[in-house]
C-alpha cells in the first residue's frame, strides 16, 4: 500500500494549514476536501450554482468551477480555481469572484454560505 503524500503543488499546502487552523467549521470541512487527490476534487458547473443559489447567496467550492451554463442572478463564487468563461459568467451576472485565500479575510457573515462539492 502507497503512503499518502498530500498534494505537491506547495500553495495547495499552504491552503489546507491555513484553512484547518480556522475556528468556522466550513473552512476545516474545505480544507479536507483540499486534502483528496487532485482528480477527486469537484467541478462545478454554472448551471449548477445557478439552480441551488437565491441572489446574493455566497458559494464555496472546494475544486475548480467551469463555465456549463448560465447565471441569471449574481452570487459570490468562491474557488480553488475558475475557468475563463465561467469567471466571465458570473461576473457578467453581477457576481463576484474570490479565491480561497481571499475568502478567508472577506467572508464574514456565514449565514448565507454553501459548500458546493458535487
Amino acid at each position: 500500500m502507497v503512503a499518502r503524500t498530500g498534494s505537491t503543488n506547495i500553495m495547495v499546502r499552504k491552503l489546507i494549514d491555513l484553512l484547518s487552523k480556522q475556528k468556522k467549521p466550513l473552512w476545516k470541512r474545505v480544507a479536507e476536501e483540499l486534502q483528496k487527490p487532485s482528480r477527486q476534487r469537484p467541478y462545478i458547473n454554472i448551471y449548477k450554482i445557478n439552480k441551488y443559489t437565491k441572489p446574493n447567496d455566497i458559494v464555496v467550492v472546494p475544486g475548480k468551477v467551469l463555465g456549463i451554463g448560465n447565471l441569471d442572478h449574481p452570487v459570490t463564487v468562491v474557488a480553488l480555481s475558475f475557468s475563463k468563461s465561467a469567471k466571465e459568467k458570473i461576473e457578467k451576472s453581477g457576481g463576484k469572484v474570490i479565491s480561497l485565500y481571499k475568502a478567508l479575510e472577506e467572508v464574514k457573515d456565514f449565514k448565507n454560505v454553501r459548500l458546493m462539492k458535487g
